[in-house]
């Protein structure tokens, strides 16, 4: 409960019936002659002065906690990362102004092509650019990321005046530039059906290559692995659609001829009558 706080002054005003029923709700007991009226007031001021520095030292101490976690979660939490692309198959990766890792592409390589690279050796290697960014993330936010060595903090972004980041804020590819925004979200379309995007294409899990998928101006386009044209899209999320239809089965068929060709040729869309068209083409090849 909270109580006026009294003023000397004002607490000499009063009778002593009634300096003893203030003393009382505060349950403050004087000591001395408790037939003088001083008795009472010295007790009460007292008594506030105790409770003002109980309530002084809790904020203090309040304060002085809530600095040691800000302090705290401050060392825990990493820096953001700021990427700097060098080239399209080289990206350096930067906690504040210091190299922490960078991406190469390794072209000897038959299918994982991407490598993580710490102190010049290989750390992770992948067949995506974007499972190289988030395993350099994930191992960097846990503390586990192999500490690159002092003598070569200094990488080729360093130097500003040629180069710039690409996203300064924390470590994600969907921010950088479009090309790879491009390839993030090709990658997340193609997680969803357990495709695998190498450098020729998209593959689906029996190493079959399905087509390829892309975006020109602005504008999306899928290969089928039949054709040798390049048919726009509304989305990516359609256009690696169109690919997941394709079976891979000995007669070279797929699920789209199966069935698209029970069904009256005014009924088909103009995307289906084009990849019917192409099939055509193939056979009559």
């Amino acid at each position: 409960m909270t109580y006026p706080k009294y003023t000397q002054q004002a607490l000499s005003r009063y009778t002593v019936p009634r300096l003893k029923r203030i003393a009382a709700e505060r349950g403050v007991t004087p000591t001395g002659d408790k037939r003088a009226a001083d008795t009472w007031v010295n007790a009460i001021i007292t008594h506030q002065s105790t409770q003002l520095q109980k309530v002084d030292n809790q904020a203090l101490a309040q304060a002085e906690l809530d600095h040691f976690i800000a302090d705290q979660a401050q060392a825990v939490a990493p820096e953001p990362l700021t990427i700097v692309e060098i080239s399209f198959d080289h990206h350096e990766y930067y906690a504040d102004d210091k190299l922490i890792a960078s991406i190469a592409h390794d072209d000897n390589h038959l299918t994982q092509r991407w490598v993580v690279m710490v102190n010049d050796k290989e750390a992770f290697r992948a067949n995506t650019l974007m499972r190289c960014d988030r395993f350099i993330c994930t191992h960097y936010k846990d503390g586990s990321l192999p500490v690159q060595e002092e003598a070569g903090v200094q990488g080729a972004g360093s130097r500003g005046e040629r180069f710039s980041p690409m996203h300064p804020a924390p470590c994600s590819l969907s921010s950088s530039t479009t090309e790879n925004q491009i390839m993030a979200h090709i990658f997340n379309e193609c997680e969803k059906y357990g495709f695998e995007i190498l450098d020729d294409g998209i593959y689906n899990n029996k190493g079959v290559k399905l087509g390829q998928v892309g975006c020109t101006d602005g504008n999306w386009w899928v290969k089928r692995r039949y054709s040798v044209q390049q048919q726009y899209s509304n989305s990516v999320l359609d256009a690696v659609r169109s690919l997941s239809i394709v079976d891979v089965s000995t007669d070279d068929k797929s699920i789209f001829d199966e069935y698209f060709l029970d069904q009256p040729l005014e009924q088909l869309t103009g995307d289906e009558l084009q990849r019917l068209l192409e099939r055509t083409e193939l056979v009559t090849a």
